[in-house]
């Protein structure tokens, strides 16, 4: 991580070209008073020290509407639309606005969108990281120029930045071992690409139950690639195709476990007593399904209003760097309590 920077201001650019601070912001505002020489030197300058102009202020001096730009990976999804939910109403709850822009999981688009966000002046940034991204570099740039920056679920989690995430680790190890209550032998887990730090975690939580249940580590049984409905469909068929095939599958996210139990059902295989499973996905969600989804569910909302309040504090000055973990719950139905077990 690179040393933190001090913000730029008309300031120092007025004091390194031996001018005043009204012609370097006058120069920059395309000012007919100002000679088109002077206005070359003073943009030249600005864009070599990084000069944005401080948000908070202009606004304030504009009475401008404030506002805050969230990032999401996917906004059609309900966990991400029950996220944003929570941001929303605390955003507006303390005279804040929000701009609301899906990546679509695509880490060009990321970085389109802070550009835009920080073009239209907005006042901070809640952001969750898109399955493409593994260069970092746009947010420490974020960072390293004050911009207020908080992240939520899949974090750039350096220890500096605020962020909100679920107890990933832990969620995994409890449904992995309700599966193993429950009567399953060989357990499968199907994620997301490896280099994101949630699949890495509910990974290792998996595996860790696996361990302390003195169960063998069979790598065949986890199927990694892309966090999407037809990748988990894909992996089911995979996993369910292999000579000695799972009884069991933790998957997730929703779209996996949705997918996963699509492929169990078009080949003719029961669940539970088949195939036990057990999904990431909210209340509502796991109920539509038949069985009825045995889920990890996240408080959603819960994460939604703690994003918001962290960006607020940042906001007003408090950039500790804090991290919130918020507590999943095991929801038990249908699809992981094997008739045969009861």
């Amino acid at each position: 991580m690179t040393q933190k920077k001090r913000e730029v201001s008309l300031k120092d650019i007025a004091d390194e070209l031996g001018t005043s601070i009204s012609t370097v912001s006058r120069a920059l505002k395309n000012s007919t008073e100002i000679s088109e020489s002077m206005k070359d030197k003073i943009k030249t300058l600005a864009r070599e020290r990084n000069y944005r102009p401080n948000p908070f202020a202009v606004n304030l001096l504009k009475n401008s509407p404030r506002i805050i730009g969230i990032i999401v990976p996917d906004i059609v999804t309900h966990f991400f639309a029950s996220i944003i939910s929570g941001i929303n109403d605390t955003a507006r709850t303390n005279s804040y606005s929000v701009i609301i822009s899906s990546s679509n999981e695509s880490y060009d688009n990321e970085k389109r969108i802070i550009e835009d966000f920080l073009s239209i002046r907005v006042e901070g940034i809640i952001a969750c990281v898109s399955q493409q991204t593994k260069d970092f570099s746009h947010y420490e740039n974020l960072y390293n120029n004050n911009i207020p920056l908080v992240f939520y679920d899949r974090v750039f989690d350096n220890g500096l930045i605020p962020c909100v995430v679920s107890d990933n680790a832990d969620s995994a190890y409890m449904a992995t071992n309700h599966l193993i209550e429950n009567g399953a032998k060989r357990i499968a887990f199907i994620g997301g690409a490896n280099h994101i730090d949630i699949v890495k975690e509910r990974k290792h939580g998996y595996l860790q139950s696996l361990r302390d249940n003195n169960f063998k580590i069979e790598p065949k049984l986890v199927v990694c690639n892309h966090l999407g409905y037809n990748e988990g469909y894909a992996a089911t068929h995979k996993l369910l195709s292999l000579r000695q095939p799972p009884d069991a599958i933790l998957a997730m996210n929703d779209s996996l476990a949705f997918g996963a139990m699509k492929a169990i059902k078009d080949l003719r295989l029961s669940i539970p007593d088949d195939v036990s499973i057990i999904g990431y996905t909210d209340e509502q969600h796991s109920l539509y399904v038949e069985p009825a989804l045995t889920a990890v569910t996240h408080q959603t909302y819960k994460m939604g209003n703690e994003v918001c309040k962290l960006l607020l504090n940042y906001i007003n000055g408090d950039r500790s760097g804090k991290k919130i973990i918020i507590p999943s719950i095991l929801s038990v139905r249908d699809s992981s309590v094997k008739k045969n077990n009861i």
